[in-house]
């Protein structure tokens, strides 16, 4: 049997799938990035050795991030492109608008039969992605799920500031007020949701929207995205995995 393997290296975290000939799903591994993006997709070699396979051997496909530094990738593919046909094998649908929140950028593009249409990206500025998250929990003291489950008990506290550096500012002041967590925490969800939607909303027409990366599980910012949507936002559990998915199968494909 030949195995294709996607690598998609993100600012936070390594992902990797890997796929047969039919394009079924046999694996997906996880690992945090760290400092050094090389050194992640080096460890993800080792773990697909101790699954029998040779990183070597097989069809590598890298994307993401840090896609230049998997030194045995025989492609490299820009990750608009690959989750786009990530989220199409995920979700199955025609067309539709996937957002993928990520760690240091938030993508929001149109897909048709897999192929990305249009997109928008915001990779300037950490608002609206998971290093918002991980700074504000931070600040909390507390992880991002803990942040946004106590996020669905709390709210009437909203920041202004769309800036990172200045919504911790707020944060911080917020806590010196000694304004409940709960409610600070609604905050700071509130203020990511605002952010995506507000970038979303450029692209979102009557086609179904769904929800890709790290964040995929969190469901009080799934149902609130939805919300400010007006419209059901779907994930799937291997939503994270979608660039790694969509890599995997242009392995298979190419």
């Amino acid at each position: 049997m030949s195995f294709f393997i996607g690598i998609d290296i993100g600012s936070s975290s390594a992902k990797a799938a890997v796929v047969d000939e039919t394009g079924a799903l046999l694996h997906t591994l996880l690992r945090p990035t760290g400092w050094d993006s090389a050194g992640a997709a080096q460890a993800l070699a080792e773990d697909f050795a101790r699954l029998h396979m040779d990183v070597q051997q097989e069809k590598v496909v890298a994307t993401g991030y840090g896609r230049n530094a998997v030194a045995y990738a025989g492609k490299r593919i820009t990750e608009i492109t690959c989750h786009g046909r990530g989220a199409y094998w995920l979700f199955g649908a025609e067309a539709a608008t996937v957002i993928d929140i990520g760690g240091q950028d938030s993508k929001i593009m149109r897909i048709e039969h897999g192929k990305v249409r249009d997109f928008m990206m915001n990779d300037k500025c950490s608002a609206g992605t998971g290093r918002f998250l991980e700074i504000m929990s931070a600040a909390l003291g507390i992880s991002i799920d803990e942040l946004c489950d106590l996020a669905a008990t709390g709210g009437g506290v909203h920041i202004s500031s769309m800036c990172t550096v200045f919504a911790e500012s707020e944060v911080v002041g917020l806590i010196g007020k000694g304004t409940a967590r709960a409610d600070i925490a609604y905050a700071i969800v509130d203020s990511i949701v605002q952010k995506v939607c507000a970038q979303a909303a450029k692209l979102i027409s009557d086609e179904p929207v769904f929800l890709t990366g790290g964040l995929c599980k969190q469901e009080n910012l799934i149902r609130a995205l939805g919300q400010r949507l007006g419209k059901p936002l779907v994930s799937h559990e291997n939503a994270r995995f979608a660039g790694a998915i969509g890599a995997a199968l242009l392995a298979a494909e190419r």
